[in-house]
């Protein structure tokens, strides 16, 4: 059985999906189904998107990671990886920065003006012009009023060419997503919304890393470095670079209990047939 075809068994039959592989210094499409012409709302995954373009402005000087934003003690760093302290969905502090990762919707309402503010350009555009526009994602956008937290729509297609761009980065520089793909503060407790809780709830710069949670959303077999992001809207990328696969899907059904129990399914049996991992 193809792989691919389990995203049949899902609740509703739209969804598309694609699989990458890394081929050297290039990465290939090997698998897709559905229609990847699909425009769908990415929901959380936005998310990278913004964490890429404030990584971009990091690149540029335009802004320090390390530097003071959101509430007092907290930095870029502290909000790209949800340790900034700021509530779910209410930009007033629950706690001191790097005491717990609280996932919060709010910290990149709060990142994305300070991205504002310092770079004298909106947000969205910052999007366009560093992550959108580079790789060539232009059916991809924030929707008018869309938050910085979930406001994306674009093609399942293009969905796919980000995942690529993250297992074999060419338009940004691998150091720095390489950086962005480690373990920040570590050792936090959290929650993964809809997934579990966890006495060391592991992000990186806005990518969430598997490391070692039980239950997660990846595949049981992914390596612990593997990251990614997941949305409300049922889209998903995971990238696992040891095994040098990339995987995303949009357009389906919105993500719930059947996705805790058939994603990790379907991403197991994605790594059995293309994984280029040599143990």
């Amino acid at each position: 059985m193809d792989p691919l075809e389990l995203i049949d068994e899902w609740p509703e039959p739209h969804a598309a999906a694609g699989v990458l592989v890394r081929d050297g210094d290039d990465v290939a499409l090997v698998a897709t189904r559905g229609d990847l012409t699909l425009v769908a709302e990415w929901a959380s995954v936005t998310k990278l998107l913004v964490a890429l373009a404030v990584l971009a402005a990091s690149e540029r000087g335009i802004l320090d990671l390390d530097g003071p934003a959101g509430p007092p003690g907290a930095t870029v760093r502290h909000l790209l990886s949800h340790a900034s302290g700021l509530g779910p969905d209410n930009p007033e502090p629950l706690t001191r920065p790097g005491v717990r990762r609280i996932y919060s919707n709010a910290g990149f309402e709060v990142l994305a003006r300070h991205l504002e503010q310092r770079s004298g350009t909106a947000w969205q555009e910052c999007v366009a012009d560093a992550v959108t526009g580079p790789l060539g994602l232009g059916g991809t956008s924030i929707t008018p009023g869309g938050s910085a937290a979930s406001g994306a729509r674009g093609p399942v297609s293009e969905l796919l060419t980000l995942s690529g761009e993250l297992l074999v980065p060419r338009a940004f520089d691998r150091d720095l997503l390489d950086a962005a793909t480690v373990v920040a503060f570590p050792g936090l407790a959290g929650v993964v919304p809809g997934i579990g809780r966890y006495s060391e709830c592991d992000w990186g710069l806005g990518f969430e890393i598997k490391s070692g949670k039980r239950p997660h959303w990846t595949a049981t077999a992914g390596s612990p470095r593997t990251f990614g992001h997941f949305g409300r809207s049922g889209a998903f990328v995971w990238v696992d670079p040891d095994a040098g696969v990339a995987c995303a899907s949009a357009g389906g059904a919105a993500f719930g209990p059947w996705a805790v129990e058939q994603w990790p399914r379907f991403s197991d049996a994605v790594l059995s047939k293309w994984s280029v991992r040599h143990d």
